[in-house]
């Protein structure tokens, strides 16, 4: 039986690689489609939890988990399993290295691992965002090896994940999905296999496309955030409140998109898919001069709000060092437990190498994570209006709906706010 008789008689198994905040909402979307599907990850205890029932995700709900269990899910490690999955997905992460250059190893290691599985009728879909060509560069050799012709008895094509973690509105069935394929029956399997459980496919003409439209994305919004926050500095020097500019601004029924400043960017995406395009237009001689410039400006808002609170101290006569700071929220945006490249973070990591007393409460992060550059060994505090009083400062970093804003409010002797929440207190400093 053909691929495509598979995919649309849901007897398509689907292989998805990497279990996190892209792979299990895509396992659960496929699976719910009736779709057996296959989970690959590297770290056993987030393949003996998701048997066992348990989402590693807090705004992934237990149930969905078991559901999907009850349904034929199964996570593995063994990546030896991937020759049962008629389709394959890749959803690892890209980071930079150290050097803010990028890092495709988590791609290449998962390939090698299952490259030697490769059979005929296969699909495989890359997710991580990437260059664009890298789908071409980097996975065509591996299928050539196995003696395998794309377009012919195997299918490669990029699906740039658009996942928005802890948006309720949007669901991996709701978002269109770009799709681009090396060739015309590549993009016809990966149209046929997306779009029985996706609802609007959105097919373009080649891989490389579809790699540009994900950087492109985030490209604008990391543009549109980088203006914003050095626009709230402006407004900050004049006296003025950029969240009650941008509120009136955004009333404007045309022209005009409204973005929210704050104390950097983070998350897996707009910190870093624009320097993925910044490295390869170098290969053409190319310099993205706004693209860095936007980078900078967001990189350098956790200064800025440190700044803020050392500015804050001076006014009651204290010192930073010394000072007992509470951050509210590390993650990196409200409403979920990623603290990957938070800005929450940078600015607690400057709070302390300033000298200060650090403590951080989130609800959706109980004990602060092993990081590649961050190494605190805290856990989340819960807040009551003893505590709270305790501090010499609370600077509010992410905004999430479980904190009581007004008892924060009443019993802060010095608050911060990072996030636009406190709108109506000449006491609260803006930053």
């Amino acid at each position: 039986m053909s691929l495509l008789e598979k995919i649309r008689n849901r007897n398509a198994i689907i292989g998805i690689i990497g279990l996190g905040y892209v792979g299990i909402p895509l396992a659960l979307s496929s699976s719910k489609a009736g779709f057996r599907v296959v989970g690959f990850d590297i770290l056993p205890q987030r393949i003996e939890g998701l048997n066992a029932r348990k989402s590693p995700i807090k705004y992934i709900r237990d149930a969905d988990i078991a559901k999907m269990v009850d349904a034929g899910f199964e996570a593995t490690g063994d990546f030896s399993r991937s020759k049962e999955c008629d389709a394959l997905i890749i959803c690892v992460p890209t980071p930079l290295n150290k050097s803010r250059e990028p890092d495709l190893s988590f791609v290449t290691s998962t390939t090698e691992l299952i490259a030697p599985h490769f059979r005929e009728e296969q699909l495989l879909s890359l997710e991580s965002t990437t260059w664009p060509g890298t789908t071409e560069e980097l996975l065509l050799p591996y299928i050539a090896k196995a003696g395998l012709t794309v377009g012919e008895d195997f299918y490669l094509v990029y699906s740039p994940e658009r996942e928005d973690p802890g948006n309720t509105h949007f669901t991996p069935q709701t978002i269109p999905k770009i799709v681009g394929g090396k060739s015309p029956r590549c993009l016809e399997a990966g149209k046929a296999l997306y779009g029985s459980f996706i609802d609007t496919i959105v097919p373009v003409s080649s891989t490389q496309t579809a790699e540009m439209v994900k950087l492109v994305e985030n490209i604008y919004r990391s543009v549109n955030i980088g203006l914003v926050n050095e626009l709230k500095i402006v407004a900050e020097a004049m006296g003025l409140d950029i969240f009650e500019v941008i509120d009136a601004a955004k009333t404007k029924p045309f022209g005009y998109t409204a973005y929210y400043p704050g104390p950097g960017v983070g998350g897996h995406c707009i910190p870093i898919d624009p320097f993925y395009l910044t490295w390869k237009a170098r290969e053409f001689g190319l310099h993205t001069r706004f693209i860095e410039l936007a980078g900078e400006i967001n990189a350098s808002m956790p200064q800025y709000v440190a700044t803020k609170v050392v500015q804050a101290l001076n006014t009651k006569g204290k010192s930073m060092n010394g000072a007992k700071i509470l951050a509210l929220g590390i993650a990196y945006k409200r409403n979920v437990d990623d603290v990957r490249e938070s800005p929450s973070v940078t600015v607690l990591k400057l709070l302390y190498e300033w000298g200060a007393v650090v403590s951080y409460s989130d609800p959706y992060v109980s004990a602060f994570p092993k990081m590649r550059d961050h190494a605190f060994n805290l856990e989340s505090i819960d807040l009551c209006p003893e505590t709270i009083a305790s501090y010499d400062a609370v600077i509010l970093l992410t905004d999430h709906n479980d904190f009581d804003y007004k008892m924060i409010e009443a019993n802060s002797d010095i608050l911060i706010d990072t996030r636009g929440k406190y709108r109506n207190n000449a006491n609260i400093i803006r930053a």
